[in-house]
């Protein structure tokens, strides 16, 4: 059993009238790359900024609200999520240009982004195509590749808070460091500017192809995978400890660490979130005894655990 879909949602009686969509248990495996979870009680999809915007000020504030995008570095558990998750669609997808400004909608893929910029001939964000997921998520976590952090391309971005209120920030006021911001865990990104610099459109794609290349060859992005599972140490690197452990190819269910890149959980075999999670405890356990080193979860887990939820249902 992977998931569980709770039979009544009442909380969706409970919430504002949207210009959007409001489904009740709907789940959530189908959006995540590990293919794994289970249902959220409520997903909204907003027709726009102004619509999600209008829901968050008429959401009751007892009920929990997270945002998905791609989901490219999040495992959601299998008893799945309470309260309402929010997905960004076509609206929030747009991108433009603007001179040397990349404007996108927080829900615009991190590729898609690089492409345009690479077709306009602006350079600097070429190491968005080695970033899987969506814009919103990259600046959230400060997201980075080959060089480059989302803080390096960043000029502006603009905001929900819980409590619907637009906000407007400069990049200087997000205090980025390695993989954080001081963004609210539960502020959604709805659009960013972005900075490019004029270059040869030639040279761009061809930088963009060697780091797709590069990508392939090093991760298994073919995989039904979650990007890094763990940030890097203060010292060192994160795969390297995990290989010194000997955690390559180690498995769990239906779960295994890459082979091809062990910093990477693979679900090779129907796996639950359960299996991967599990493993990657396992992973850091092991690191912990064979180097004295902390791994810190990079990969975002939300939600419940499946044994929580039926023991609740049965309660």
């Amino acid at each position: 059993m992977k998931s569980v879909e709770l039979l009544n949602s009442p909380l969706i009686e409970r919430l504002p009238a949207v210009r959007g969509r409001l489904d009740a248990n709907e789940r959530l495996d189908r959006f995540t790359w590990f293919k794994v979870g289970g249902a959220a009680d409520v997903l909204f999809r907003p027709a726009d900024a102004d619509d999600l915007s209008t829901f968050l000020i008429g959401c009751p504030s007892d009920v929990p609200v997270m945002v998905l995008g791609n989901a490219s570095n999040m495992l959601v558990r299998d008893g799945g999520v309470r309260g309402v998750v929010i997905r960004l669609g076509r609206e929030f997808q747009k991108i433009r240009l603007d001179g040397e400004f990349v404007l996108a909608g927080g829900g615009a893929v991190d590729l898609s982004i690089a492409r345009v910029a690479q077709n306009a001939g602006l350079a600097g964000l070429e190491f968005l195509a080695g970033i899987p997921g969506t814009i919103g998520g990259a600046v959230y976590m400060n997201a980075g590749a080959y060089g480059h952090e989302l803080k390096d391309a960043l000029a502006y971005c603009r905001t929900v808070r819980r409590d619907g209120t637009m906000t407007d920030l400069a990049a200087a006021e997000m205090e980025f460091n390695y993989r954080r911001s001081s963004l609210l865990a539960d502020e959604i990104v709805t659009g960013v500017t972005l900075k490019g610099v004029p270059g040869n459109v030639d040279a761009i794609r061809e930088r963009m192809k060697d780091i797709q290349t590069t990508r392939e060859k090093s991760q298994p992005v073919r995989t039904r995978t979650g990007g890094s599972t763990f940030k890097n140490p203060a010292v060192g690197s994160a795969w390297k400890l995990i290989d010194a452990a000997g955690c390559r190819g180690l498995k769990c269910g239906g779960a295994m660490v890459s082979e091809q890149h062990c910093n990477f959980l693979v679900n090779v075999a129907e796996a639950t979130a359960a299996d991967l999670e599990t493993l990657g405890e396992e992973v850091r356990r092991r690191v912990m005894v064979h180097s004295g080193v902390h791994l810190e979860w990079e990969i975002r887990r939300v939600g419940e655990p499946l044994d929580s939820v039926l023991s609740e249902m049965m309660a």
